[in-house]
């Protein structure tokens, strides 16, 4: 089977520069308002799930537990990548869209 149609999603968005990586800039995208979507690797530590989690609930950010590490930061063209956001109301929902049809937690 090739790449899922989220993860090419992902790809799109991250050459369009509409998603950022990595825990730090995550959170602040969520903080200020800008993340449409939060995904944040199923192998991800349980702290960072957590941390993401809570933070997304109370800011009512939408947040999928999807992929791994490695499968995330492929799509992104880099390397692995425990969390990112995706900061395009479009992309967000075309991506949300293509999840439900696969295999993975939304919260």
């Amino acid at each position: 089977m090739g790449q899922s149609k989220a993860l090419s999603l992902i790809g799109l968005a991250t050459k369009a520069g509409r998603t950022v990586s990595g825990e730090f800039s995550t959170e602040k995208e969520v903080k200020s308002g800008r993340a449409s979507l939060v995904i944040v690797a199923d192998d991800a530590s349980d702290n960072t799930k957590k941390k993401f989690k809570n933070m997304c609930d109370y800011y009512h950010v939408p947040i999928c537990f999807y992929k791994d590490k490695d499968t995330l930061g492929h799509a992104m063209g880099k390397q692995f990548r425990a969390s990112l956001a995706i900061l395009d109301e479009g992309f967000a929902k075309g991506i949300r869209k293509n999840m439900d049809t696969e295999d993975h937690t939304i919260a």
